[in-house]
């Protein structure tokens, strides 16, 4: 589906990642926006699997005209282990299917490179919607000074407001990927929108969507329906749930129709070491502190509070279907 006249240009920044897979679907089937690229990084798979992952998945939507730029593979401290959970997703990421490598390749430039392109080329003009750890971002952040007020938004998934994380009691998933990268870009002064699991789990794809999907001839909706399998039974067993969280759809949604959600503002932090490694901390400004510390002055970031879950599952829907 061509973008729209005026259509909003997104970079998404993507581990992918089955809930990816269906993220770059959905922005592809958004006229609202104009995909400008796609950056990738570990998360769900190592940082070589996520970009072979997106080029698998543009060619099956025709739309190799995107670039792909390939992201960092280590932290920005470049410190332990990576967290990866290809556990959740299967051991290539798409669900075990193995699908052919693909054709294309990345192109020759690096993922935090292409950001402060493309924020040069059209300032105020790009959202980064980021749906993995936020080296690159940070990276970016890092390398241009001017990079956090020439792009126009980054719309994250990330953080876990005032609920238990979902890697680890006090950690989601993207934060504790790299919470050193986080902190700079929650503290850089950047225009922020934050989606974190305390929104992402009220939005679940169930059973009975799923075998509406498999009822579409779409292009998409069949590869997602045999991408799901592994997903649905990761959250059987984590959560005894028979559904799956739409988190990274439900960020993308964030960036295409802000109206779905309702927001609070503040400054958020990132714990970096210690039990509580990747906890993220909304300091509503309420209270006017006496002493200095890490907190003053920072800069506020919006942070998503509620969000309108049937109305996200039935775009979602419509639009993967509809292809």
């Amino acid at each position: 589906m061509a973008a729209a006249e005026g259509a909003k240009k997104i970079i998404i920044d993507t581990d992918p990642g089955i809930d990816d897979a269906m993220a770059i679907f959905l922005a592809l089937r958004s006229p609202e926006v104009e995909v400008m690229g796609l950056t990738t990084i570990y998360g769900n798979v190592y940082t070589t699997l996520a970009t072979r992952n997106a080029l698998h998945l543009l060619e099956v939507a025709e739309r190799t005209d995107i670039p792909v730029a390939e992201g960092s593979h280590v932290t920005i401290t470049k410190g332990s282990k990576l967290s990866v959970v290809d556990f959740v997703h299967g051991a290539d990421g798409l669900g075990n299917q193995n699908f052919p490598p693909p054709q294309g390749k990345p192109i020759d430039m690096s993922a935090p490179d292409f950001l402060i392109e493309q924020a040069n080329l059209y300032p105020g003009k790009v959202t980064v919607v980021a749906l993995g750890p936020l080296t690159n971002i940070a990276l970016a952040i890092q390398q241009d000074p001017s990079f956090a007020k020439n792009i126009g938004q980054i719309v994250l998934l990330g953080g876990a407001f005032a609920v238990n994380g979902n890697a680890n009691p006090a950690a989601e998933a993207n934060i504790i990927g790299d919470p050193d990268a986080a902190d700079v870009v929650f503290t850089s002064g950047a225009d922020i929108l934050a989606v974190g699991i305390n929104v992402t789990h009220q939005v679940v794809l169930t059973d009975a969507d799923r075998d509406k999907l498999a009822s579409s001839s779409g292009k998409f909706a069949q590869l997602l329906c045999k991408i799901l399998g592994v997903y649905f039974n990761y959250h059987q067993e984590a959560y005894s749930t028979k559904g799956v969280y739409l988190h990274d759809p439900t960020a993308l949604l964030a960036a295409i129709n802000p109206s779905l959600f309702t927001y609070t503002e503040g400054a958020v932090r990132v714990q970096t070491n210690g039990i509580t490694k990747g906890l993220t901390i909304l300091y509503n400004k309420q209270k006017r502190f006496a002493e200095v510390t890490e907190w003053t002055d920072q800069p506020s970031v919006k942070v998503a509070v509620t969000v309108d879950a049937p109305a996200v599952l039935k775009l979602v829907m419509e639009r993967l279907m509809d292809c």
